[in-house]
């Protein structure tokens, strides 16, 4: 099965296709404090809407790509739908590949897609050579609350190396010279209701469409990661959108 495909079922109900609210989507987008004329760049970024609240916020320019065709439908229909066309732009692609001049985004985001640079290290690195010296790098990332369980880690395919701490995560910044401004971290409401979508996603998809052929995998990856997140993953990863500052001497 196309696993764009599958993750597009999922997320059908989804504003913000990661675990954070819409208000606290709006915190981090209040807290950017643009200048005139910025520049902004979110890679994977889903349907678009952290690129649309932010370009109608602060009035700038902005870049989204994503590999996902059905996001990135979804992300240009939304776009178009808010009238920002000529200032949000789509690029259909893998993130790994797009290509920019340094230091040339007053922004750069990536939210729960560092798979696509290897980890959250390699993520932030990439973002930060894009980033004006004083601009920030936001990412968002999953953290471990505690050590997970054999049991959980074999269950949803995971290893513990995947991720690290939520102040493991602020010292990988630190590490690349970013300053933390903060962080918006997820609850155990938002998560919920980030899983939640997902299983009632799936389950009226098979009402609606049963005649498709992926609908049995559908249900069984949906079914089982409910499953392992609400005996094993509400309990042991978190969430957050950490904002750093990428130092004016980089």
């Amino acid at each position: 099965m196309d696993c764009w495909k599958y993750y597009s079922i999922g997320h059908k109900q989804h504003v913000v296709c990661n675990p954070l609210s819409e208000a606290k989507l709006d915190e981090v987008v209040g807290l950017l404090d643009l200048p005139e004329h910025a520049r902004v760049l979110d890679v994977g970024c889903g349907k678009g809407e952290f690129l649309v609240r932010t370009a109608a916020r602060w009035r700038c320019t902005a870049v989204g790509v994503d590999l996902s065709p059905y996001f990135v439908s979804d992300a240009r229909a939304r776009v178009k739908s808010s009238g920002l066309e000529s200032s949000v732009n789509i690029v259909e692609g893998n993130g790994s590949e797009y290509t920019a001049e340094p230091d040339s985004f007053d922004v750069t985001a990536c939210f729960g897609a560092s798979w696509i640079w290897g980890g959250f290290q390699g993520t932030l690195g990439a973002l930060r050579a894009w980033t004006k010296p004083g601009g920030l790098v936001i990412a968002g990332e999953p953290f471990w609350m505690h050590a997970p369980s054999p049991d959980y880690l074999q269950a949803s395919q995971l290893s513990e190396s995947m991720f690290s701490s939520h102040v493991g995560n602020v010292a990988i910044g630190t590490r690349l010279g970013l300053s933390l401004l903060h962080a918006v971290v997820a609850n155990h409401d938002d998560w919920d209701r980030y899983e939640g979508h997902q299983w009632y996603a799936a389950e009226l998809y098979g009402q609606r469409v049963p005649e498709d052929p992926d609908l049995p995998e559908i249900k069984h990856r949906i079914r089982q990661a409910r499953d392992n997140y609400l005996r094993w993953g509400r309990d042991a990863l978190g969430w957050a959108v950490y904002l750093f500052l990428k130092d004016e001497a980089a």
